[in-house]
């Protein structure tokens, strides 16, 4: 399928297909390959920050391909359980994460649980670990998200914002692109947190909770737009905008408190 997009505001439009190329009866697609891609690039990236952290790099590999496994198990278990009315007639459909079906909060819940267990039975410090983590996350957030551009999902509500995005599956009307909103939210805290690391004298977990504090924020407001939330079951609440406000909540107190406990501790700077 190709769909048509615009974005009438902006006087651009053209077509696309969510899918990149085929091997015979095998077809890539590319949210695939944009998900692939910010993955690598935030790995890449992070194993480039292990002499600044005096973090071993074998130790911080497992630590990443532990979090990523139990990244892909936490973001399909999060959308199973929200949606499992469409899964209890027949429970093996749980296993076909290739018709889509994975929840991103569910995906960093695995992947920072993943992390941490890792770090623990290495004795590594898992604050440290995590710092260094979350600009991956940000980065592989920031591109991954494109893959939702691409298949035409995960978009808001009505809008007449001149940036507003229209398609087939938009049903012809102008929508807010969530896609874009996050994307550059994420590549934004990705480069201010970078910077901010290097400028100012951190103590462990700073980072981390900043991540917490910036994306809980973002996410709490964009979530709010969707039309393909999820909700809890016995109530009329998003589950992300909820876990969303309790993330920014939980960075802001944690940041109060290891700041009033914790001296600043300068990072290796390099040349």
């Amino acid at each position: 399928m190709t769909y048509h997009i615009e974005f009438p505001g902006l006087g651009i439009g053209f077509d696309i297909s969510p899918i990149a190329f085929t091997i015979g009866t095998f077809s890539v697609y590319w949210y695939g390959i944009l998900v692939a891609t910010g993955c690598i690039l935030g790995i890449i990236y992070c194993m480039r920050q292990c002499k600044r952290y005096d973090v071993n790099e074998d130790n911080l590999l497992n630590c990443i391909m532990g979090g990523l496994v139990c990244a892909i198990v936490g973001a399909r278990l999060y959308y199973v359980v929200f949606r499992f009315d469409s899964f209890k007639g027949d429970l093996l459909s749980i296993l076909n994460i290739h018709n889509g079906g994975l929840a991103i909060y569910g995906g960093l819940i695995g992947a920072v649980t993943g992390g941490m267990i890792a770090a623990k039975k290495q004795k590594m410090k898992m604050l440290t670990v995590m710092d260094i983590a979350v600009m991956g996350f940000l980065i592989g957030q920031g591109i991954g998200r494109w893959g939702n551009f691409v298949n035409q999902e995960a978009f808001g509500t009505q809008t007449d914002l001149p940036w507003r995005m229209v398609s087939e599956n938009t049903g012809g009307v102008g929508v807010h692109p969530c896609f874009l909103y996050e994307s550059i939210w994420c590549l934004t805290g990705f480069v201010l947190l970078h910077i901010l690391s290097r400028k100012k004298e951190c103590f462990d977990g700073e980072i981390f909770f900043l991540y917490m504090v910036w994306y809980g924020f973002e996410r709490m407001l964009v979530e709010g737009l969707r039309t393909d939330s999820l909700y809890l079951p016995f109530a009329n609440i998003r589950v992300s905008q909820l876990i969303s406000a309790l993330i920014f909540l939980a960075g802001i107190t944690l940041i109060i408190i290891f700041r009033k406990k914790n001296k600043p501790q300068t990072l290796k700077v390099e040349s």
